[in-house]
């Protein structure tokens, strides 16, 4: 039996078209986080990306949320939206020094997201990812990499990511190359076709084919049915994965995450 672990979450929970539609009518605002983190086991918090938090709110957050919940979080802009990524240090520590460690055993990875104009330069990245600390505070670290240029989609890339041992995010959506090579000990993916008229959020053939994936992942079985930048794997191995619907018809999602839950029983 696979020892990994599989969560499922959403982006965010701070929504108002959920108000009425995944929120009960009449939740208040407050209990937001307390409710969505009661129907999914994971969520990714996106605020990060754009501003420091507090020590507070990162306790608030964890105090809020269930044993065995998982946050990943987006990681500082001031880090991945510079024109020389081998002088973020100071920002990675400012992002690492705001309070991530108060959410102990339910932080989860971190995700670096680029800008959609940063084409790939393998010295570039290979100085960013040397800046990436495995530990910090006493907490293991995982580090995810999102990219949209299309120049990211070759082997080099996936080598480099391999060698720091740092995950290729995996997205599915119209804005990105989809590929899913696999270069850390986890899976981490966005699915972002949500779409309002379907009853799931995503189409159900949609959700029964990320089921079967996911399984595969978890149980270190090969996955033969998406692209891949760089020939597979020799020899799969079990890996811990982190699923995330955001974007599309947002107002969906829940659904999206709630139904591949199901799926995995």
């Amino acid at each position: 039996m696979s020892r990994t672990r599989i969560v499922i979450g959403i982006g965010g929970w701070t929504f108002p078209p959920w108000c009425g539609t995944f929120y009960p009518p009449g939740l208040p605002h407050a209990r937001e986080l307390e409710f969505a983190s009661r129907q999914v086991t994971s969520i990714e918090i996106n605020g990060t990306f754009y501003r420091t938090q507090t020590v507070a709110s990162f306790a608030k957050w964890r105090d809020e949320t269930p044993d065995g919940f998982v946050f990943s979080l987006k990681a500082a802009r001031y880090a991945t939206h510079r024109r020389e990524l081998s002088e973020a240090g100071e920002s990675i520590g400012w992002f690492l020094n705001s309070g991530i460690v108060e959410l102990g055993a339910k932080l989860g990875p971190l995700v670096w997201q680029f800008p959609p104009t940063r084409q790939f330069d393998r010295d570039a990245f290979a100085a960013f990812l040397a800046l990436l600390p495995t530990e910090h505070g006493g907490l293991r670290l995982r580090h995810a990499i999102e990219v949209y240029h299309a120049s990211f989609h070759n082997a080099a890339f996936v080598d480099l990511l391999r060698e720091n041992g740092v995950a290729h995010v995996i997205v599915e959506s119209g804005r990105q190359d989809l590929f899913a090579d696999m270069t850390a000990d986890f899976v981490y993916a966005r699915l972002e076709r949500n779409e309002l008229a379907v009853p799931e959020g995503y189409a159900s053939g949609a959700l029964d084919a990320w089921t079967g994936r996911v399984r595969a992942w978890a149980s270190g079985e090969a996955v033969s049915d998406l692209p891949l930048a760089k020939a597979a794997e020799a020899e799969p191995k079990p890996r811990d994965c982190f699923m995330y619907f955001i974007g599309g018809d947002k107002v969906r999602a829940p659904d999206s995450a709630r139904g591949l839950l199901r799926r995995l029983g």
